[in-house]
């Protein structure tokens, strides 16, 4: 069985879980403690040697690192439900909207965690505030915009559920519950959204 390297409430490993999910495959989940920093470790970084979760162990030790890539690799092996799109222009349109996430969102969310209580707790680096309220203000702008998109949109990139959707659920779920980043309730075109995304099963993972 594949293994893969997880952490509770890691929202990269979550992308993974959630989308293994959706495509009924069984991974092996293999506890990697971020916070005796385990991914940092000599053995782990000769699995990844960018030393981060998540990271594919395949039946024979060979090794894949990065949510998307892990995905795409899933994604061959079992192509239903088609997660990544099917002709040219879905699959370069479901990316785009994948990586607009990637690069707008959750780099935001990325630097408010960083500089944020939890992460300034560990007492690993200095943390710049102004840097947070600038990232702050930037996550709440892209869930404006969301919402905006979701007046004319079901899902991420059009009519059907894919990984955009995932890589979206993971973001907000993690900007929620870890970063004091809620999307506000009046944004009810993104509100909708998200409630229909967890009433999925994967979603419980």
């Amino acid at each position: 069985m594949m293994k893969l390297y997880d952490f509770p409430g890691a929202p990269n490993p979550r992308r993974v879980k959630i989308f293994a999910e959706e495509k009924n495959i069984t991974l092996e989940l293999i506890n990697c403690d971020m916070t005796k920093r385990e991914h940092k470790s000599p053995e782990f970084l000769k699995k990844n040697p960018s030393g981060k979760i998540p990271v594919l162990e395949l039946d024979d030790g060979r090794c894949i690192s990065e949510s998307i890539p892990i995905c795409r690799y899933l994604e061959n092996l079992v192509p239903d439900p088609n997660l990544f799109g099917e002709d040219a222009f879905e699959i370069s349109f479901i990316e785009s909207r994948n990586r607009h996430i990637e690069l707008e969102l959750w780099t935001q969310i990325g630097t408010s965690w960083v500089n944020g209580p939890i992460v300034g707790s560990m007492g690993l680096f200095k943390q710049i505030p102004d840097a947070k309220k600038a990232s702050d203000k930037n996550v709440v702008a892209y869930y404006a915009r969301l919402d905006s998109e979701f007046s004319s949109s079901e899902y991420v990139a059009g009519d059907k559920f894919t990984v955009a959707d995932i890589t979206l659920l993971s973001a907000i779920d993690f900007a929620s519950s870890m970063v004091d980043l809620k999307p506000d309730e009046g944004l009810e075109n993104l509100s909708r959204w998200h409630k229909q995304i967890l009433s999925r099963p994967s979603s419980k993972v």
